[in-house]
């Protein structure tokens, strides 16, 4: 059986199921402002999800049951979170204002990572819809050295460390400052992928130097990264022209790509909704096929984006005019 966790604005929905018994969904946390989600899939019942005001809350039981476990962050907007490849007891989380929490203990505890404000830039920073502030946007750890942890600010700089968070490093050459994802490779190490507001990158050193690999994607406000777990060089990218285009149902116009060979192609007529009226897409990937939700609903590709079908899932009219904020595959 399979789950999809989709975190949307107000509403964590939880779809299980598969072609042969059919598909159910519930929805939970309907009173939380939701930011981003985690879940482990050596725990797949362990659900993390991160709230504006109200900081990380964790399930035990897929979903049906949630309770705050903050003990040792000292704040209340989590806007990022991340389950370690190597250890699903070690759980990161980021916040606004910038900072990066670590537990060691599946979220009963946690400690402050230092040095993430230490950085030259960090004057730099800022979030333009709050420009008083900046947060940690992503958090990705590397699944060939665990000691390897990729942050992205939102907006301001790439920070990388090769010790588990004691020290950092800023703005390797040809990073972006506004990364909204990333993503490694199970099978490439060393490749890294940036899905940014200033567009596409991609490294193949450990992220010491990036490369801007975007001809042919015509969009580059780029939002949600996702290689293809069999192919390191197949990646999938959702994008608009700008933010408003990419995250506002009233004037959306967004987009997925595909780049294989080292070319990308738009996924038109594909049967994943997008341009005017959807939002861009949040990608995920499980057992080598391909996940996305937007404001249509929740869509899945077996044949690496060539095709795309709705889940049989309700999809109410509230959902039409959010955007999603998280999606995880287990």
């Amino acid at each position: 059986m399979t789950t999809v966790y989709a975190a949307m604005r107000n509403t964590l929905l939880v779809a299980r199921g598969d072609d042969d018994s059919g598909w159910r969904s519930e929805r939970r946390l309907g009173e939380y402002d939701l930011q981003c989600l985690a879940v482990s899939p050596e725990a797949p019942e362990r659900v993390f999800v991160g709230t504006f005001e109200n900081g990380p809350l964790r399930s035990a039981d897929g979903g049906r049951s949630f309770e705050r476990v903050g003990d040792g962050i000292d704040a209340d907007r989590v806007m990022s979170a991340t389950v370690s490849p190597h250890d699903p007891e070690a759980v990161w989380v980021g916040t606004e204002p910038s900072a990066v929490y670590r537990s060691r203990d599946a979220g009963d505890s946690w400690e402050r990572v230092e040095g993430i404000t230490d950085q030259p830039s960090e004057p730099e920073w800022y979030f333009p819809p709050r420009p008083d502030t900046h947060h940690v946007r992503w958090i990705e750890l590397d699944p060939h050295d665990p000691r390897r942890v990729y942050v992205g600010i939102e907006l301001g700089a790439l920070l990388v460390s090769d010790d588990a968070g004691g020290t950092w490093r800023e703005r390797p050459p040809g990073s972006r400052r506004d990364n909204h994802s990333l993503s490694t490779h199970p099978d490439d190490p060393g490749r890294v992928y940036s899905a940014a507001g200033d567009g596409y990158a991609e490294s193949h050193d450990g992220g010491e130097s990036w490369t801007h690999l975007q001809e042919g994607l015509d969009h580059r406000y780029c939002w949600s990264v996702c290689p293809d777990p069999s192919d390191p060089d197949a990646v999938l990218v959702s994008s608009a022209s700008g933010a408003r285009s990419a995250h506002s149902p009233g004037s959306a116009d967004s987009y997925v790509y595909r780049r294989r060979d080292g070319i990308w192609e738009r996924l038109h007529d594909r049967g994943l909704p997008m341009g005017e009226g959807v939002v861009r897409a949040v990608l995920a990937v499980h057992e080598g096929e391909f996940y996305a939700a937007n404001n249509r609903g929740l869509f899945r590709s077996e044949d690496g984006g060539e095709s795309w079908a709705r889940l049989p899932i309700d999809w109410s009219e509230e959902f039409e005019r959010q955007a999603p904020r998280g999606l995880v595959v287990v």
